[in-house]
């Protein structure tokens, strides 16, 4: 492509995009404004959620985020590794540290030893562990209902659709 050929393909591109309507840009500039507010918003609830939760365990003494690593713990069928649960979490092994000493100092999980490396360390979860896990998920299901309350059942299944979509990432528009 010499230089005239560009400049013909400039001028071609100018002039499109003065043939479009303002409109055209206006409905990109809503398009984004419309994302920002639902980015917005999302933050919002994730905060609010979060808040709402974070007073529904303070009474069992327990962290969201101890909260979460107990319940990882849990899911696994045999006791994890803390590089495990680290990359389960996705955070780094030392925060994976301080969440297990304090949960294994109120004595929710342990410390056990690997028997196939003793420089292994599994994160088992105690009995104590267990039963705040049971108090944990009805706080969780409060914190859940304070926050749906103002939605019916048919938009509570729209939402939950939306967000698998959002969260699992969605092949297809369908708008």
């Amino acid at each position: 492509m010499d230089a005239s050929d560009s400049s013909d393909a400039d001028a071609a591109d100018a002039a499109a995009a003065a043939q479009r309507s303002p409109d055209h840009h206006r409905d990109r500039d809503h398009d984004r404004d419309s994302d920002g507010v639902l980015a917005e918003q999302l933050l919002r609830l994730t905060r609010r959620l979060h808040r709402i939760q974070s007073r529904q365990l303070e009474p069992i003494g327990i962290t969201p985020a101890q909260f979460r690593l107990l319940r990882t713990v849990a899911s696994y069928d045999a006791a994890p590794r803390m590089a495990d649960l680290a990359q389960r979490l996705d955070v780094v092994p030392r925060a994976v540290t301080t969440l297990v000493d304090a949960l294994e100092a109120s004595g929710r999980v342990r410390r056990a030893p690997d028997p196939d490396s003793r420089r292994v360390v599994r994160i088992e979860i105690t009995d104590e562990g267990r039963a705040t896990l049971r108090s944990l998920r009805n706080a969780r299901r409060a914190a859940a209902e304070e926050i749906l309350a103002p939605l019916t059942a048919c938009q509570r299944e729209v939402l939950g659709e939306l967000l698998s979509a959002l969260v699992d990432g969605m092949p297809e528009r369908r708008c």
